[in-house]
């Protein structure tokens, strides 16, 4: 899809503002959401990521007016919508199975809102040609429903919602039922059309890697709480608890226990040796002698070299074999014996990169700042977690 310009006529980038305060939702003696806060900045592309049953697709519908919060409240451009149908709210949703009409032509259904509203029909063909040009679907309004592939289905039923204009716009998994290729076109689409209109987008997703490439913010959930909130690159980098620390890229969890913490430094007992750390790796508690933990490595910030390499300063090294090497497009992925524990470790396939082979002696190494040290999961998000999959 290719870029589209910013649409004339319409300013919605003072519009579009969510405040979510203190919302819960029960199903009988199921708690689904509870006492959820959150404010989506007007403009802003924001997704609410996490597993199956975390929440976050009835906190979107709970925006749009299909159900009622049990307690809390949804304002809109500081608006309270408690009792207000869907209709009646500046939203417009695209819905995971999309329904559309398949007895209409395209342009029959992109149209079918603007004649609810009894526009006239100049200007109803005026705005369904001006959104089926946005979408890459310009000259397709005659072709019926049926004959379109599945990514100029969504590109209609994204076509249909916009072209009513609202100031904010929720897509429940619309690009779920898609191939990996047409559904990584149509996230750096929507991504564009996005910032072209400056509509408040909504978007719901389970997929980590779409929710970190189309997001301004991201919004990860697990059992009907807010884990983090903030841009990609925060969460990934600064995660707030082991939970989005797993959740969101790959991840090496090692079993620990804190032996000391004095002053800036943390000494712990681990499948790897007994390690110390800076007290900066800590993140969200407090590391007690004899606590247990997880130290957590990204398998990017782990570098193996052969057994004569001596590594950098300010970095933990220690022997280990390569248990099994995978090469992918280009990146090459090694499952390392350390210590007690097995590590992964990641780095691109190219001449330069030392790469031993299976059954080689090595030596791993990383940064001391590029370990995080939480707190193990509780009860609850282990079994929120381990929904994941």
């Amino acid at each position: 899809m290719p870029a589209p310009a910013r649409l004339p006529g319409r300013d919605a980038s003072a519009l579009g503002q969510i405040d979510i305060a203190g919302v819960s939702k029960r199903y009988g003696n199921a708690e689904v959401l509870s006492n959820v806060s959150l404010t989506i900045e007007p403009g802003s592309f924001l997704t609410l990521l996490g597993p199956s049953g975390c929440g976050k697709t009835t906190l979107l519908r709970l925006i749009a007016g299909f159900i009622q919060p049990d307690g809390g409240k949804i304002l809109i451009d500081g608006r309270d919508m408690t009792g207000l149908a869907p209709q009646q709210r500046p939203i417009g949703m695209v819905f995971q199975n999309l329904a559309l009409f398949p007895h209409f032509s395209v342009a029959e259904n992109v149209a079918y809102g603007l004649k609810l509203r009894r526009l006239d029909r100049r200007e109803i063909d005026i705005k369904v040609e001006r959104f089926l040009d946005l979408v890459d679907l310009a000259g397709l309004g005659d072709r019926r429903v049926s004959q379109l592939s599945g990514g100029q289905k969504q590109r209609v039923a994204l076509a249909r919602s916009l072209v009513l204009e609202p100031s904010i716009l929720l897509l429940d998994e619309p690009l779920s039922a898609l191939d990996l290729q047409l559904r990584k076109q149509l996230q750096v689409g929507l991504k564009d059309i996005q910032k072209a209109l400056k509509t408040t987008f909504v978007f719901v997703t389970h997929d980590q890697e779409e929710a970190t490439l189309m997001s301004d913010k991201v919004v990860v959930m697990s059992a009907g709480n807010i884990q983090q909130a903030g841009a990609p690159h925060d969460i990934y980098l600064r995660p707030g608890n082991l939970f989005v620390a797993k959740f969101i890229g790959d991840l090496n969890e090692v079993p620990a226990k804190v032996v000391a913490a004095t002053g800036a430094r943390v000494q712990l007992e681990t499948g790897l040796g007994t390690l110390d750390l800076p007290r900066s790796a800590v993140r969200g508690f407090e590391p007690g002698d004899g606590k247990p933990c997880s130290l957590c490595l990204r398998p990017e910030v782990i570098e193996v070299q052969q057994n004569s390499a001596a590594a950098g300063p300010g970095a933990v090294s220690m022997p280990a074999t390569v248990i099994d090497r995978f090469a992918v497009a280009g990146v090459t992925r090694l499952l390392l014996g350390c210590g007690e524990r097995r590590l992964t470790a990641v780095a691109m396939t190219h001449a330069s990169v030392y790469l031993p082979q299976p059954g080689d002696a090595c030596t791993v190494s990383f940064r001391a700042d590029h370990a995080q040290i939480f707190e193990p999961l509780g009860a609850d998000m282990a079994k929120a977690f381990g929904e994941r999959s």
